[in-house]
């Protein structure tokens, strides 16, 4: 299995066998390019408190491409943060975005900031420094949606390898705060907004390549499964 496939595939693992969520949907994903499936997208649901996972793989090999995607949403109302891993292969090239969505405005809750994010400074701080990573190309909208200790770069063969460890401590850290909530409150307007735009086609370029591969149709369904709060 390839580096991005086993990252995915454990990530995913160890929050399915934290939380109790039921499998809802699971389909293969079709394209022009090929004439057998080129990914599939598998979605849980479950009543709380993780109410929603959405699992997109695509795996192109013609064009080098082997993406994995984890989004794991807490309720709409709840001021825990979402967890996300996006683990990619390009050809010999490898890139990884790793993030706990924010729930509320950060420049306004600095209590928030102490009990959600201060935990994750000094791994998000040594991460950051390794040898093999370089910056992605992210434009500043896309930046202004995520948290600034969101994990997004392009990365070694050898570099991606070491991820695991940082996936790990952050996904270790999300699901405490699952279990044991937080003390703000989140916003169901605020997340439906808030969601909307971080799955524009308008802000995030991929869309345009999503469509590329899977068509109009396809390419929507998959959009709209991280939108929705169904």
């Amino acid at each position: 299995m390839s580096l991005p496939g086993a990252l995915s595939d454990r990530t995913l693992a160890a929050i399915l066998d934290r939380f109790p969520v039921t499998l809802d949907e699971d389909r293969a994903l079709t394209s022009p390019m090929s004439p057998d499936p080129v990914g599939r997208i598998r979605v849980w649901r479950s009543a709380g408190p993780v109410v929603k996972v959405v699992n997109v793989s695509l795996v192109v090999p013609p064009i080098g491409l082997d993406s994995h995607m984890i989004f794991a949403f807490t309720a709409p109302e709840s001021g825990v943060p979402h967890f996300t891993l996006d683990s990619v292969a390009n050809g010999e090239n490898h890139a990884f975005h790793l993030d706990l969505i924010p729930r509320i405005d950060l420049a306004t809750s600095l209590p928030y900031l102490d009990e959600v994010y201060e935990p994750l400074t000094g791994l998000y701080t040594e991460v950051s420094g390794r040898d093999g990573l370089t910056p992605a190309h992210l434009t500043p909208r896309q930046y202004a949606l995520m948290s600034p200790w969101m994990l997004v770069n392009r990365a070694t063969a050898t570099a991606f390898e070491g991820i695991g460890e940082a996936v790990d401590g952050y996904l270790t850290h999300w699901a405490g705060l699952v279990e044991k909530g937080v003390a703000a409150g989140g916003s169901a307007e605020r997340d439906a907004a808030h969601r909307t735009l971080l799955f524009s086609p308008e802000i995030d370029p991929v869309w345009k390549q999503t469509v590329r591969l899977l068509g109009e149709e396809q390419s929507e369904s998959v959009r709209l499964a991280l939108v929705s709060n169904d």
